[in-house]
């Protein structure tokens, strides 16, 4: 779920626009539909780093029955020890890896890796994967391989591979973009970008070699649903968190 300051939006390419509700009345249906976790990023915070809404994401938190991860303008330990202490489960950091790259470290050694979700947008620019940070506006010409190694070496819990060019068409995540990422490290990989149908989901998981799929065009427009994605899947042979009344 992407945030500004009025609500969730969503666009494409990081264009996002579109408003599609605010993160409450998100919550609670994503709660009743089954989704493993949400996570919720402050687009606008990412580019200006001001104090994240401690009071809003306390309320959040306090109606989310799942994993809870935000993101968005996060620079220091303290911020992600009171995010933390207000009941998030985990948090995503992205911009701030390239900034101070020893926040994400001193999270992990403090706090757990499991709780650290690095975050890493791509574009491709001059046919080959960069980097973008400041939620996707500037290049960092870092080299994706050896980037997402430091991250692991730095101790992420997971990564969260984002396409740019892929972010909101859902036409199917770049699968070669997954894979890259997935065959290099050892720690989960998120696929995010594209997500259309189930079959892509599938996919990102059986070519691409992602741990985890996330989505959000996909539930904001359609009539797909988290639950009705997590039986396709399995009927697929791919492992998936069922409820037990749903077994």
């Amino acid at each position: 779920m992407l945030w500004n300051d009025l609500g969730l939006v969503k666009g494409k390419k990081f264009d996002s626009w579109r408003r599609v509700g605010t993160v409450l009345p998100a919550i609670k249906i994503y709660n009743s539909r089954d989704v493993d976790e949400l996570l919720l990023l402050d687009i606008v915070a990412n580019k200006t780093f001001y104090e994240p809404d401690y009071d809003n994401l306390n309320e959040f938190t306090n109606f989310c029955f799942v994993p809870f991860a935000f993101g968005g303008g996060i620079t220091n330990l303290n911020q992600i020890q009171k995010l933390l202490s207000i009941g998030a489960d985990k948090v995503c950091l992205n911009t701030v890896n390239y900034v101070s790259p020893t926040v994400i470290y001193e999270a992990a050694k403090k706090f757990g890796s499991q709780c650290i979700i690095a975050s890493v947008d791509v574009k491709i620019v001059e046919n080959e994967y960069r980097c973008f940070s400041h939620s996707g506006t500037k290049c960092t010409n870092k080299n994706l391989e050896h980037y997402i190694k430091e991250l692991e070496d730095r101790g992420a819990g997971e990564v969260l591979i984002t396409s740019i060019d892929k972010d909101g068409t859902m036409e199917g995540y770049d699968i070669e973009l997954v894979h890259a990422v997935s065959s290099k490290i050892s720690i989960p990989v998120i696929a995010s970008g594209g997500a259309g149908e189930y079959k892509d989901m599938e996919r990102a998981i059986k070519e691409g070699g992602a741990s985890a799929v996330a989505a959000a065009s996909m539930f904001h427009f359609t009539e797909k649903t988290p639950d009705q994605a997590k039986v396709y899947l399995k009927d697929r042979g791919i492992p998936v968190r069922i409820p037990f009344d749903n077994n």
